[in-house]
């Protein structure tokens, strides 16, 4: 198992922005994308989900601001269904939220909730929007009229994209010149090379260069663990669509999942249970899966 190895991995955009050590870094996204110009970071309650162990059911930065709750994502890749996953989060922290204020949701007293916004920062490869609405009313039958809506703001910060709030936010800047490094050393080097030499090269000025260079070894295992998660994650989706057409959806479906797993199992030394959890697959059909590996 690589070294550092959690049972929550933080993603180096949450260790960055959502630790409590530094939480000037985090108001100071807030404000950029915001708006706002707060100056107190003793007023940022972060309210990140830690607690489940797997893909997909944790956040990347969740905190309250005034009256506001703030969740942010990092994405590399482009996924339309941040929507839903996005109200899956909401729902947990508002659940948090009212247990830990010992608010009685069944009660006669309107209660006075934070207003969610939720931000999807995207610095992938491929090509997207400088900035983007996701709706959840989009994976609903054309004709419904739904009860429901959910709106996720999709932030590009690649290079050229949304300079303003990477200006208003150092730490920002920074991270995704660390990002851009690596996908430039990549050409020439491998990736556990290329991700070192992108934390020793950071500029002497950087705002997060003494927070990375002392976690060194961590912050080096978090990002080869990113990249072999989505390099697996991008395998499965490619065996799915060659082995779906194939051998048939079904069929190909589970030899795509049973080589991801395989494939996760070696890159990550995850057990076979947890590679399926990576996967999303959901928990019906795991032991099917066990019993074929």
């Amino acid at each position: 198992m690589p070294t550092g190895q959690r049972e929550y991995r933080d993603r180096l955009f949450t260790f960055i922005f959502g630790s409590e050590e530094h939480r000037n870094w985090t108001l100071s996204l807030y404000n950029a994308v915001s708006g706002a110009c707060y100056d107190d970071p003793d007023a940022v309650v972060i309210t990140t989900i830690r607690e489940v162990l797997y893909l997909g059911m944790h956040n990347d930065v969740s905190f309250l601001v005034a009256n506001e709750m703030s969740l942010y994502e990092q994405q590399s890749t482009r996924c339309p269904n941040m929507p839903l996953r996005m109200l899956q989060y909401a729902g947990s922290i508002y659940e948090k939220h009212v247990q830990e204020r010992r608010m009685n949701k069944y009660g006669s007293r309107l209660l006075k909730l934070p207003a969610p916004r939720l931000v999807v920062f995207y610095n992938g490869e491929r090509d997207a929007p400088e900035e983007e609405v996701l709706k959840l009313s989009d994976s609903f039958p054309k004709d419904a009229n739904a009860d429901i809506e959910v709106k996720v703001r999709v932030i590009n910060v690649n290079p050229g994209m949304n300079e303003r709030i990477k200006v208003s936010c150092e730490p920002l800047r920074e991270y995704t010149w660390v990002v851009e490094e690596i996908r430039r050393n990549r050409e020439s080097l491998d990736v556990a090379t290329a991700i070192g030499k992108a934390i020793d090269d950071m500029p002497e000025d950087f705002l997060i260069r003494s927070y990375l260079q002392a976690h060194k070894a961590e912050v080096r295992d978090m990002l080869l663990t990113e990249y072999n998660e989505a390099e697996a994650m991008e395998l499965f989706r490619e065996e799915g669509r060659e082995e779906g057409r194939e051998e048939g959806r079904e069929e190909g479906r589970d030899t795509a999942t049973l080589g991801a797993v395989a494939s996760i199992m070696h890159k990550l030394g995850y057990n076979a249970e947890r590679a399926l959890e990576f996967l999303d697959v959901p928990k019906a059909d795991r032991a099917r899966y066990l019993a074929m590996l």
